[in-house]
């Protein structure tokens, strides 16, 4: 199956939709239509690109919307070495966040889907914002195989009171999400590659379980800019994450910051006064010094 991404114009996309009958409920995110036409799924997203899926996709996008074949020489891959091979990429979001939850996310591409996740604007999730993360997230999901795990603030805390620590954590929802896309497909891969948070050895023995493919993974630093398969797992991971602080902020009816700054015990403090410490705790990580800082805000305004 050949994938083919193009974006359109407003005009473009009306034009399309007047020659199809096209769904538009109960889509996923991002999402606002699709069909299928001589076999193919057509797929418009709000941010007006169209993917066209199927055995002939770049003739019946050459017939429908004039577009060119994709290129695909090597060399217009990227930089990205492991991407002209089929990997699975694992990354995480939210270790380092006072608020919210731990989640992690291994995803598999192709190296066919390495040029269309390109064309889609898929990159390091360090250079994008939440909104472009989000964006991506929700065109790429449908179709790219992947596990995602969320560790809640309740069971993290619970997980630290035994004695877990971050890397332990971190070093078993990997290797699960990794066991699980394992097998979700049915085509051998040619590596796995894990954003380095540990080294192997450390991983190996935190990790619970046997490593899978253990021959055939690697450990990368950085690597978000070394395989697009990382890069994939690092936005789904990331959107899990910014979807949980939405809800937070639903919840509680404040602005919740990200990462473990002045401004968050700030906004812890005003939690507790307004709620409790004991539901703090429920969306917080409590290891975190932000609690205790919190609570000497409140102490000093007494």
């Amino acid at each position: 199956m050949s994938t083919v991404v193009n974006v359109l114009t407003k005009e473009e996309i009306n034009a399309l939709m007047k020659r199809f009958t096209f769904e538009t409920a109960g889509l996923p995110p991002g999402m606002t239509a699709r069909t299928k036409v001589q076999g193919h799924s057509i797929s418009i997203y709000r941010s007006r690109k169209v993917m066209i899926q199927g055995k002939d996709a770049d003739n019946l996008a050459a017939e429908l919307i004039g577009a060119a074949p994709p290129k695909t020489r090597t060399e217009d891959i990227g930089t990205f070495p492991y991407d002209t091979f089929d990997c699975i990429g694992s990354d995480e979001a939210g270790s380092g966040d006072y608020f919210g939850p731990m989640t992690v996310c291994a995803a598999y591409v192709t190296k066919t889907n390495a040029l269309i996740l390109k064309e889609l604007g898929v990159m390091d999730s360090k250079k994008l914002s939440d909104t472009k993360i989000c964006q991506l997230a929700e065109e790429i999901i449908p179709f790219i195989p992947h596990s995602l795990l969320v560790l809640d603030n309740i069971k993290y805390n619970e997980r630290k009171s035994i004695g877990w620590s971050q890397v332990k954590m971190k070093a078993v929802l990997h290797n699960q999400a990794i066991t699980n896309v394992l097998n979700k497909i049915e085509h051998p891969v040619d590596y796995i590659v894990i954003d380095q948070f540990a080294v192997q050895n450390v991983y190996e023995n935190y990790a619970l379980t046997s490593i899978p493919e253990r021959d055939k993974t690697r450990f990368e630093t950085k690597g978000e800019s070394k395989a697009i398969a990382i890069a994939a797992a690092s936005i789904i991971s990331r959107y899990a994450f910014v979807k949980w602080m939405d809800k937070i902020e639903e919840e509680t009816g404040l602005s919740i910051y990200k990462g473990a700054g002045a401004k968050v015990d700030v906004q812890a403090a005003k939690i507790i006064a307004r709620k409790s410490v004991d539901y703090l705790d429920t969306i917080t990580k409590k290891d975190f010094k932000n609690r205790a800082k919190a609570l000497a805000l409140l102490e000093r305004k007494r």
